[in-house]
């Protein structure tokens, strides 16, 4: 598991996830889909207790929160999961066992840099990598 998948799969849902209530749930379940939503709270359930624990990971959860769409926020926050994860092996294995099962089941995809997911049909040219030409 790619620790930027997991902050960018999480950065839409947080400004659900760091309100509580019943409203929020169901705003996010509709947004997001079901699927989606159940599966970015069990990930946030492991992720939240540590995450409150150090300032930083909450103010970088609390930004993107703010801000899903604001790249600097979800390096931020990707940088502060780093720091936990790798301080925390057991919670990191957890995590990647949860982020199987998510691809698995199809609701995580492709990530990182260069990748593409595709949820049914596409066509045409995917260009993926540096410095690459396409002649017709």
């Amino acid at each position: 598991m790619e620790i930027a998948a997991l902050a960018a799969f999480l950065a839409p849902f947080l400004p659900y996830l760091v309100k509580a209530g019943e409203t929020f749930a169901d705003n996010a379940a509709t947004a997001l889909g079901e699927n989606a939503w159940g599966f970015a709270q069990k990930l946030w359930g492991r992720l939240r207790p540590r995450v409150e624990e150090k300032e930083a990971a909450k103010e970088a959860a609390e930004d993107v929160a703010a801000a899903p769409d604001d790249d600097r926020a979800k390096a931020a926050l990707e940088l502060q999961l780093e720091k936990l994860l790798s301080g925390d092996p057991a919670l990191a294995a957890e995590l990647k066992a949860l982020w199987d099962e998510g691809v698995a089941a199809k609701i995580v995809s492709a990530s990182g840099d260069r990748s593409i997911a595709v949820g049914g049909n596409a066509s045409g040219i995917f260009i993926t990598g540096d410095d690459a030409q396409v002649t017709r």
